[in-house]
């Protein structure tokens, strides 16, 4: 492209030249889509481009490190061996592949946009695609179990190994196709009238209808919320009339209200400005004016899966147990490495010290892993249950 030409005319020129944007040329590069749509390809560093990428990298450091910390506290504690905690796995893995996801898209984007090929951009996209596909797939699937078991007033989900494999094959395959849906065909290259300002090789109607999707299970999603709210609010008014351990069950229904509070208002917080910019994009296009707020709105989308171990885990008893006994066996760990060499021994019958850890004798050498699976044997809190909600 000649230097000094505006991107917006060299689009309208480009349009021409194709005749008016219907033509199938598969020979135009990256820069040309964002030319035509007047997307501009930062060529310098600006200190927004800076400030994005160090704030991206930074949540998908942590984004990536809190996952890997709730798939090992699952694969450890063999009372995690449940239909909810195997989706919740899941979806920990979901958001671990986001934050990979994510990191890739920071790494090639600003100007280091230009170097890409269509096919390395498709694929960076797609694998964003693919990552929140599959976390909103999965916050659905802890949705729909959580209402059976409250429903059915169960302690566990009734769902066997078998089909809690299969929603998880059937979540990653939808995701999959999700993603490779627009490099597979619906995109704007033999139509670049209906190319997006947003995804500039995208087509309007493909945002149109994934955001119109997400938005859908969203909707799925609070009224599932919902019936769970308006049934436990009922059967907690009734058990204070006939129960003398009414004060106990009002105590667990204001936790699981405030675990829907806390769900469906961080889920709206992050991803409703993006959906509503998506579909906004494919409505309006140009007249969107989406490229001033699209990238803050991608980071605010990305941090749902930042909190979903806050959301589904963290609030759950023996959860955060497995997590200190891990972080204590890697800390007597790292200080053997400097010279203490002390084996520990979890013992929460005592009063907490050093987070349930306590120095032994050499003989009593144990590895890590051990450790951490004798401190799970203890039983489960009565009510844990209800805070993995």
């Amino acid at each position: 492209m000649a230097t000094g030409i505006h991107p917006r005319a060299y689009g309208e020129a480009a349009m021409e030249s194709s005749g008016m944007g219907n033509a199938c040329d598969y020979s135009h590069n990256v820069t040309f889509f964002y030319d035509y749509v007047g997307k501009e390809i930062s060529r310098d560093w600006r200190v927004r481009d800076c400030v994005v990428v160090v704030l991206g990298l930074t949540i998908c450091l942590i984004m990536i490190l809190s996952n890997i910390m709730v798939m090992a506290a699952i694969l450890i504690n063999r009372r995690f061996h449940f239909p909810i905690y195997f989706l919740l796995a899941n979806m920990a893995a979901a958001d671990l592949f986001a934050g990979l996801a994510y990191t890739n898209l920071v790494l090639n984007t600003g100007p280091w946009t230009i170097r890409l090929s269509k096919q390395q951009w498709f694929i960076r996209n797609a694998l964003v695609d693919m990552s929140l596909t599959a976390s909103v797939a999965n916050l659905l699937a802890v949705a729909v179990e959580r209402h059976q078991t409250i429903i059915t007033m169960q302690l566990h989900s009734k769902m066997t190994k078998r089909r809690v494999v299969l929603l998880i094959v059937c979540i990653w395959a939808v995701s999959i196709i999700m993603g490779l849906v627009p490099s597979m065909g619906w995109n704007c290259e033999c139509q670049l009238s209906d190319c997006s300002i947003i995804a500039p090789l995208y087509s309007r109607r493909y945002m149109i209808f994934w955001a119109s999707l997400n938005l859908l299970t969203f909707s799925v999603m609070v009224a599932v919320y919902a019936r769970i709210y308006v049934y436990v609010r009922r059967k907690g008014k009734r058990m204070s009339q006939h129960s003398s351990h009414h004060l106990r069950h009002n105590e667990t229904v204001f936790n699981l209200m405030k675990t829907i509070s806390i769900v469906l208002g961080v889920f709206v917080i992050c991803w409703t400005p993006g959906l509503m910019t998506l579909l906004l994009d494919g409505i309006m296009g140009k007249d969107s004016h989406a490229l001033t707020y699209e990238k803050y709105c991608l980071i605010l989308a990305e941090c749902n899966s930042l909190v979903n171990p806050i959301i589904y885990s963290f609030r759950d008893e023996e959860m955060r147990r497995t997590f200190k006994c891990i972080l204590c066996c890697l800390c007597r760990r790292s200080s053997d490495h400097q010279g203490e060499q002390s084996p520990v021994e979890f013992n929460t019958l005592q009063p907490e010290v050093d987070n349930g850890c306590e120095v032994k004798s050499e003989k009593d050498n144990f590895t890590a892993l051990q450790l951490i699976k004798t401190e799970c044997d203890k039983p489960l809190h009565p009510d844990s249950w209800i805070q993995s909600y």
